[in-house]
């Protein structure tokens, strides 16, 4: 849909490519997905049939249920939204000005922002709380740092300008003791802190702190240029930032991925797309706004919205 609207001029190349986007999107059946309705599947398998989890609660399955109300084939109803919004009465929480709609991994605050301008819009439920999705993302972003700055699990490095849990590698699962205590460490794993489940190991991931980039520039960029400083040697190599690292993680084992650096601690070795996206796609939306821009005029993401409940901000500039 992005590809739909941002190729606009009348060449035969790009009529096609709008035409490609179109023809995709309208193939999916997002009714059929709908087998817990009004709630649509997690997912399915050819052998297995679906699985037993729905897109339910505030997570970044968000984007999903707009989408599937845009659809101009094979739309869900607006109950379908309220089903899921329905489910956001267990996550919300914090204390004080970092009240917010909780969850736990910092990637379910980024990825439906990536595609679209949240500010300023409100659903029904977005209005009642005085606030907006986009507001929600900053205060979530404040409270991982004030986390870190608490650090409670006393980790390694853990303050104002080092932070930021969401998923990513780790190294390996192992049992350790770690300042007296025995403490679980994951490989690949949804790290993340909120008052419905919570996770955290000591392992951070810049795509956590970048992702947030457009959210609260004035603590991020202050901590992505600490971490540059203090681990950029071994972080940030090739294409920017690796995918992770665990400061406190200094024990002689070989890792199930990554590698030990005395004195440093474990640093992944790879480069996921799916953690890395967020840090280009949001730093092009911080510098220019160019996908949340070009997203706006696209008429299945306005449909979308709107029959959802938003309202307000650029929604009321669009043209019916």
């Amino acid at each position: 849909l992005f590809s739909q609207s941002y190729f606009d001029e009348t060449s035969k190349e790009e009529a096609e490519i709008r035409s490609l986007a179109d023809n995709l999107y309208r193939r999916v059946n997002w009714q059929w997905a709908q087998n817990n309705y009004p709630l649509i599947s997690l997912g399915w398998y050819p052998d297995k049939g679906f699985i037993n989890y729905d897109w339910v609660g505030y997570n970044e399955g968000m984007l999903v249920y707009i989408l599937a109300l845009g659809s101009p084939t094979h739309s869900v109803n607006k109950d379908a939204w309220d089903k899921w919004v329905d489910h956001y009465q267990d996550d919300w929480g914090g204390r004080g000005e970092y009240e917010h709609l909780t969850f736990a991994p910092m990637f379910g605050h980024q990825y439906s922002h990536i595609w679209i301008d949240f500010r300023a819009i409100q659903d029904e439920y977005m209005k009642e709380k005085e606030s907006d999705y986009f507001i929600n993302s900053t205060k979530a972003t404040y409270a991982q740092r004030q986390y870190a700055i608490a650090n409670p699990a006393k980790w390694a490095a853990y303050g104002d300008n080092i932070w930021g849990i969401t998923a990513s590698d780790g190294p390996g699962n192992f049992q350790k003791v770690y300042r007296g205590t025995r403490r679980n460490f994951r490989s690949y794993s949804a790290r993340g802190v909120a008052i419905n489940h919570s996770f955290d190991d000591g392992t951070l991931a810049p795509t956590a702190l970048a992702g947030s980039l457009p959210f609260a520039p004035e603590i991020v960029i202050p901590a992505l240029q600490a971490t540059y400083s203090q681990y950029g040697e071994h972080l940030y190599t090739k294409y920017g930032f690796l995918d992770a690292y665990n400061p406190s993680f200094n024990y002689p084992v070989i890792p199930e991925s990554g590698k030990i650096i005395p004195n440093v601690g474990w640093i992944g070795e790879d480069y996921i797309g799916i953690d890395q996206g967020p840090i280009l796609a949001m730093a092009e939306n911080f510098r220019s706004e160019l996908i949340w821009k070009i997203m706006q005029k696209n008429p299945y993401i306005q449909k979308g919205l709107k029959k959802a409940g938003f309202a307000g901000g650029w929604l009321e500039k669009i043209t019916p």
